[in-house]
């Protein structure tokens, strides 16, 4: 290695249909998969019509309201997002989506909601 240059990251390949961990939601609503990468956990949420978080996730985190913070793109589906401070919006699929702690949300319509979250899910559901 040549003096000042830093070692070049090692390629990996991961799917997220093959993950390292599942967590599922409270009442079969959904689940998590993840794959861990060097940054942190990369995970695929799936939320099934008429999931919402202070329903099917706040028993497993035993908060107020979702203290993740969330920056996730929109596969499919619509989710709407009400933050404790009463901002709120709905995102679907194509969305890039920041979401600071303090949130609830639900699915909206009958079609699951998938999404995939680079920041939020490491403790997200975890029993």
């Amino acid at each position: 290695m040549r003096r000042g240059v830093e070692a070049m990251a090692e390629l990996m390949r991961m799917s997220l249909d093959a993950p390292e961990e599942t967590r599922a939601f409270e009442g079969d609503m959904g689940r998590l998969e993840l794959v861990n990468i060097d940054t942190g956990p990369v995970g695929r949420g799936t939320f099934q019509p008429g999931w919402r978080w202070s329903e099917h996730v706040k028993p497993i985190a035993k908060t107020e309201s979702c203290e993740a913070a969330h920056m996730a793109y929109y596969v499919s589906g619509r989710m709407r997002v009400v933050m404790d401070d009463g901002q709120e919006a709905e995102f679907g699929p194509g969305d890039v989506a920041v979401i600071p702690p303090g949130h609830d949300a639900w699915i909206v319509g009958e079609e699951p909601c998938v999404l995939i979250d680079w920041q939020g899910f490491a403790d997200y559901a975890k029993r």
